[in-house]
């Protein structure tokens, strides 16, 4: 939803639709309503970016096509240090940038000016 109080109609009409059936969920999101909607105060383009998580998914099935093929790891080490190696090859295929990513990071460089320092 484009705005907290839309969002908080189609929680209402997603009740009165699913309510009955799964009662808990729908009184698990509303009991948790402020903590859920607290992405509202973020802008369009940073809320994207919490919930898509494309990019996450994207990472896991290339790490799995890497890890799919071994059936047993010796040791804990050998996974992570294969994990690892398939990382270090997965991020040099990003060179696409995040859309927006000027104005997001001076968004994020306002709201956390303590946190977030930008070296130029």
């Amino acid at each position: 939803s484009p705005t907290r109080e839309n969002a908080e109609l189609e929680l209402e009409r997603l009740d009165e639709k699913w309510g009955k059936k799964y009662p808990v969920v729908l009184n698990s999101w509303k009991n948790n309503w402020e903590n859920l909607s607290i992405c509202f105060k973020y802008p369009e383009e940073i809320r994207r970016l919490i919930y898509t998580t494309n990019i996450v998914e994207g990472l896991h099935r290339q790490l799995r096509k890497v890890t799919k093929t071994k059936s047993i790891f010796p040791h804990d080490d050998s996974l992570k240090k294969m994990l690892f190696l398939a990382y270090m090859d997965i991020q040099k295929k990003w060179t696409m940038p995040l859309p927006n990513w000027s104005f997001i990071i001076s968004q994020l460089s306002i709201m956390f000016k303590e946190r977030l320092t930008l070296e130029i």
